[in-house]
């Protein structure tokens, strides 16, 4: 009996249910998931923040420096 075992992860189930209940692991999965969602929104924003301060405003870009040639 292994810790792959069908029957050991059943009792361990069982276990976990007796000692908490099921209100508060749903409680406790709803919050992992809203941290998890976050977590992830905030990967995809950090990201294209990124993406825009690489790249140059478009009027920076069409607008040609000028030099002064009056030296």
């Amino acid at each position: 009996m292994g810790l792959t075992s069908v029957w050991h992860w059943l009792v361990v189930l069982v276990v976990v249910l007796a000692v908490f209940g099921t209100k508060k692991l749903r409680n406790v999965g709803r919050d992992l998931g809203g941290a998890v969602h976050d977590f992830k929104e905030g990967l995809e924003k950090g990201s294209a923040d990124a993406d825009k301060a690489d790249k140059p405003d478009a009027a920076q870009a069409a607008t040609p420096e000028k030099t002064d040639k009056s030296a």
